[in-house]
């Protein structure tokens, strides 16, 4: 870990993190979290207090762990929280396919909430696997 964040090379360029805002995943499971709860604010979705506060705390949590699992001391403690994140992006996955089965989403919008869920499950595999690699340099 370099000191103020974590350092990453990536084709001879570096990028540092010194913040867990930095993080790519983090800045997606954002815009996922708020557009979960734009769609789940009205309509029938709104009313299903239980798939809605579930997919809410889904997403919520993609980006709690990722920004907790940052401030940790080790990077074994930080790939940990990334793999929490991982699940609830797993999580989220699945409550999409209740939302579509029930009609409150339409395919379109479940084909883009499940891609952006995806693409955030892969930047977090993918940083897994860099701290994987770097964690005793």
């Amino acid at each position: 870990m370099a000191v103020g964040g974590w350092q990453l090379s990536r084709n001879e360029t570096e990028m540092k993190i010194t913040r867990f805002e930095d993080i790519k995943s983090w800045q997606e499971a954002r815009e996922l979290t708020k557009r979960v709860y734009e769609l789940t604010m009205k309509g029938p979705f709104a009313r299903d207090f239980g798939l809605r506060d579930q997919i809410r705390r889904a997403c919520v949590s993609v980006m709690a762990n990722i920004a907790e699992g940052f401030n940790r001391r080790t990077t074994k403690e930080f790939i940990n929280f990334l793999s929490i994140a991982l699940a609830s992006a797993s999580e989220t996955k699945s409550h999409l396919y209740v939302a579509l089965d029930l009609g409150y989403i339409d395919q379109s919008t479940f084909d883009e909430l499940y891609e952006q869920t995806s693409s955030i499950s892969k930047l977090t595999t993918g940083f897994i696997q860099y701290l994987s690699r770097h964690r005793n340099e």
